[in-house]
């Protein structure tokens, strides 16, 4: 490595970490503050606060690196550019690319790093956190370890759709169920109706239970047929409606995958779409540091030779609710309007081709 680039690098590096320290100390400082009555009215353990927190570290590092990387590079490079250092690696021969190089190899590695930590850990942080935040909120009840699941909705396998008001998981017990099945333009085909139904020696009995046959046109054919047990050859476990009360956002990208082509075959048009979105931020999303590093280099060297700090400061802040902003809009027309993969890249391609183009405008 260049001397060059060590000196470059020892630059952003060290100012990412200081970024990265604060910014999880004002995240930390501003939600115990928004917390405080419920964590002083219920005594709140010391224990349980530095648990939610050290759960909470994935989700806050995700969230916040791409901030970090921004302003350690616009605060890099400003700092270069007003002590004219800039000046003098340019009439040395060196490009802009030259230059960059270090910080942009930096920032694929946070992006890499961030994609395996959201991967990895988010998910389970984020259900983790979610029940500590209860217990916090509620004075430290004890959870439930055998809670029921009520309103339950699978997309299974083979076209079914299942409805199920009560599931007991330590059981494997499920209360008024309802299961539709469809063909492959989602008319249905059968429908049954089912007061209770016990998981056993890996088959489904249902008890007191009523089929309606449906022809094309949703008219009933033939008389409901009527059971007060029957076995079925269901493929969906236990675990299956288990895993179903998790969110998209709450799975892993192979969860979230096999999620999905469990959904492609229910014909649920609209659950698939916001799945697929969901899979495809999963990998566009730890993108961000990369590209907003691209877009940061060109505004840092641009920036004026006095109050470079407080100018730093304030592009990562306008620069950052910008490229958030059109993130946001791409995938709100990702649910409704845009395939789901080119919702989930347009913003960082729009940004990608933006920041290209102002560094080659660059003198």
């Amino acid at each position: 490595m260049r001397i060059l680039d060590r000196y470059i690098l020892k630059s952003i590096v060290s100012i990412f970490i200081c970024c990265i320290f604060i910014f999880l100390f004002l995240y930390i400082v501003i939600d115990i503050l928004s917390h405080l009555e419920d964590i002083l009215k219920h005594h709140t353990p010391l224990a349980l606060l530095v648990r939610y927190y050290l759960w909470n570290l994935p989700i806050m590092f995700v969230q916040v690196s791409p901030f970090a990387c921004l302003l350690s590079t616009l605060y890099s490079f400003g700092k270069l550019n007003h002590d004219n250092e800039i000046i003098a690696m340019r009439s040395s021969g060196l490009s802009i690319y030259d230059i960059a190089k270090t910080v942009i190899v930096f920032a694929c590695v946070i992006s890499l790093f961030a994609f395996w930590i959201n991967d990895r850990f988010v998910p389970q942080s984020i259900s983790v956190t979610q029940k500590l935040k209860g217990q916090i909120e509620d004075g430290a009840k004890k959870e439930k370890s055998a809670e029921a699941i009520y309103s339950l909705t699978l997309y299974g396998l083979k076209n079914r759709l299942f409805f199920v008001n009560k599931f007991i998981p330590d059981q494997n017990v499920m209360e008024n169920i309802v299961i539709l099945e469809q063909d492959e333009h989602q008319n249905v085909l059968k429908k049954i109706v089912a007061n209770r139904g016990i998981y056993e020696n890996s088959l489904w009995k249902f008890y007191q239970c009523l089929t309606y046959n449906f022809d094309k046109n949703g008219q009933v054919i033939q008389e409901p047929q009527y059971y007060d047990e029957e076995i079925m050859a269901i493929p969906e476990t236990p675990q299956d409606f288990i895993n179903q009360r998790q969110r998209p956002e709450l799975m892993r990208i192979a969860e979230l995958d096999e999620y999905i082509w469990k959904l492609s075959r229910s014909g649920a048009s609209s659950i698939i779409r916001n799945a697929k979105l969901e899979l495809y931020q999963r990998f566009t999303m730890p993108l961000t540091s990369f590209v907003i590093v691209l877009l940061g280099i060109p505004f840092s060297l641009i920036l004026r030779k006095r109050a470079t700090g407080l100018a730093s400061v304030g592009l990562c802040i306008v620069v950052g609710v910008l490229y958030y902003l059109l993130t946001a809009v791409c995938v709100a027309l990702g649910r409704s309007v845009l395939p789901a993969l080119v919702a989930a890249s347009l913003s960082h391609a729009v940004a990608l081709s933006y920041s290209l183009r102002l560094i080659r405008s660059l003198p």
